[in-house]
């Protein structure tokens, strides 16, 4: 593992401020800095960063954690890696160290590399299979030699074992092949290739690295397509195929198309700036990711039903996004690909320069559903088309698209407007409502959640007195061995909280620092940002001795008293004995069971 005062020194000179500005645009508010989260859509900011504790916190998602947790998350790297990327950032020279995380990255990443040769030589092998695969590339999807090798296209032969066999021949053991996703063991104990007789599609990241694999069946059997499962190397939601192309073109308009053989078909007629999510749909990581990037996103769905679902929900995901977002509409195909091959590709790049923006695809999309001819029809639509504008539109667009709507019903423009004023009044107080109730949910006892077998109000106050307790160690190192003192791990109700004090009480004891960067390593993953939480909460607190002290009670009054007996000396003991006793009696008389 990397050396303890190395990763301490790294985290020192990567101010959390300067690193998350990267990818956050930033705001200070007095001692802490606010944005918008980058792990989730909001249209509030509830993500902050606390340069005091060199920590971050969304109180919307609940991520949390320090400088190396929010590299790993926002990169979708591994400890070491972040370290190093960290590393790299001060001037630092990287550690020569490997571990074991960085190692098994290493050789899922050449298995991939392996696969995709694999894959690509099988396409081109003198087979029928082959012959047919490459028939499928070339005739019915239309693509060159070129678009064949620029994507790294390939075929997955009909057998259950070419692939398993390519890598045993190269030196790979079955616990590594199974982690990759490629390779699968059956019911009887045997391994067996995942991808068989379908078309292959590599997945390749940013950085150039082959992640996954999509396969797609020849014909139309089910199912059409399978998809590599997520590994340590790949999180599909985090990953945006064809990206790695589209970053070199100089345009900063990108088309984000609904799956690979769009974006491939794409490429091949000259848009070069085409991708697609990967996964089922389309993420809030997926579009910071592509902001990174593009100035302007075209949303180039199917035009069915399922499409224009995909569209609606993509608007939303992009509406506090910086990039201009607008819509493209295909009359007469159901997809570009289909489009392109029937009216070629100027007549699409005229419909791509024609696009609409959000609100005028909504507007057409709630026309199309009433008949403006009947009085119902017309009322219908523009109460309808009044909520559009009072909750997504710009004052100006407010004005354009009111005149709009009233040419298209016959009504005043004045009436309206005067509508949409009301309507904007019910959005503004829905919007004060919602806030409300998250800001009651932001509490320190709101995000409490006791173990089932600890439950009850006691075990409750106990839960929140733990953790204020972690938060008075983490704030202050000093009260560590006063709290140690009067405190057991069993005392704490939350495991989380257990495993956090397991740790500070072992780096006091190596006389190392008590941060989340010392402690991360030493717990679980959703350890870090419990305590990034608790850190925010108590951000304007630092407990005192009294403080202290009342939490101690707290949980002392919440333990069971028979549990209380045996931390007790001889004349408490007896005290205590004569005090369960009673209540006993006076239970038993009142039908009660005892404690």
């Amino acid at each position: 593992m990397i050396p303890h005062e190395y990763v301490q020194e790294v985290v020192r000179r990567n101010d959390i401020t300067d690193v998350v500005s990267q990818y956050v645009q930033l705001r200070r508010r007095g001692r802490t800095c606010t944005g918008l989260c980058p792990f989730h859509n909001e249209k509030t900011p509830s993500f902050v960063v606390y340069p005091e504790t060199q920590s971050f916190y969304c109180f919307g998602c609940g991520a949390g954690g320090d400088v190396i947790t929010f590299v790993r998350k926002i990169s979708n790297l591994g400890y070491v890696e972040a370290v190093k990327q960290l590393a790299s950032r001060a001037g630092m020279p990287l550690p020569e160290e490997e571990d074991q995380e960085s190692r098994q990255r290493s050789r899922l990443l050449e298995i991939n590399r392996c696969a995709a040769r694999y894959f690509f030589e099988q396409l081109n092998a003198q087979t029928p299979e082959a012959n047919a695969a490459r028939g499928y590339w070339r005739q019915k999807r239309g693509l060159s030699d070129a678009a064949i090798r620029r994507f790294g296209l390939g075929y997955a032969p009909d057998s259950f074992t070419g692939l398993l066999h390519y890598f045993k021949r190269r030196g790979f053991s079955e616990p590594e092949l199974e982690s990759s996703g490629l390779v699968k063991r059956s019911a009887k104990g045997n391994l067996y290739d995942i991808f068989r007789h379908r078309v292959m599609v590599p997945i390749i990241d940013v950085r150039g690295n082959i992640i996954a694999f999509g396969g797609r069946v020849l014909d139309d059997s089910k199912p059409k397509y399978i998809n590599s499962p997520e590994t340590m190397v790949y999180k599909k939601s985090r990953t945006l195929f064809a990206l790695n192309v589209a970053k070199k073109s100089p345009s900063k308009r990108y088309i984000l198309c609904e799956g690979y053989m769009d974006v491939i078909s794409m490429h091949e007629a000259g848009f070069d700036t085409a991708v697609c999510a990967c996964g089922t749909a389309l993420t809030a990581e997926q579009v910071k990711l592509l902001s990174e990037y593009a100035d302007e996103v075209v949303l180039s769905y199917d035009s069915d039903e399922a499409g224009q679902k995909a569209t609606e929900r993509s608007l939303g995901l992009f509406a506090n996004s910086p990039v201009r977002v607008t819509v493209l509409s295909i009359p007469g195909a159901k997809d570009p690909d289909e489009f392109i091959k029937k009216y070629g590709r100027e007549r699409f790049e005229a419909i791509l320069n024609g696009t609409a923006n959000p609100t005028e695809f909504a507007l057409a999309k709630l026309r199309r559903q009433f008949d403006l001819k009947s009085d119902d029809g017309r009322l219908e639509y523009i109460r309808r088309a009044i909520d559009i504008l009072a909750e997504n539109a710009s004052p100006t667009a407010r004005d354009v698209y009111a005149g709009r709507i009233a040419e298209e019903t016959g009504v005043s423009k004045t009436a309206v407007l005067n509508q949409l004023q009301t309507a904007q009044r019910g959005a503004a107080r829905k919007a004060y409502r919602k806030q409300q109730r998250e800001m009651a949910g932001q509490g320190i006892a709101a995000s409490i959640r006791v173990p089932y077998d600890k439950g009850g109000d006691a075990a409750l106050g106990a839960a929140s007195a733990g953790r204020q307790l972690v938060a008075a160690m983490l704030k202050n190192p000093d009260t560590i061995p006063y709290i140690r003192q009067h405190l057991t791990l069993d005392d704490l109700v939350l495991p989380e909280m257990q495993q956090a004090a397991r740790a500070i009480w072992q780096l006091a004891d190596a006389g190392q620092p008590v941060n989340l960067t010392s402690i991360g390593p030493l717990v679980d993953e959703g350890v870090v940002p419990q305590l990034s939480m608790v850190l925010a909460q108590n951000i304007d607190l630092t407990p005192a001795r009294r403080d202290i002290d009342m939490y101690l009670e707290r949980i002392r009054q919440a333990r069971p008293k028979s549990t209380r007996a045996g931390k007790t000396s001889d004349d408490e003991y007896r005290r205590l004995f004569d005090s369960i006793r009673k209540e006993k009696t006076s239970a038993g008389k009142n039908g009660e069971a005892p404690e």
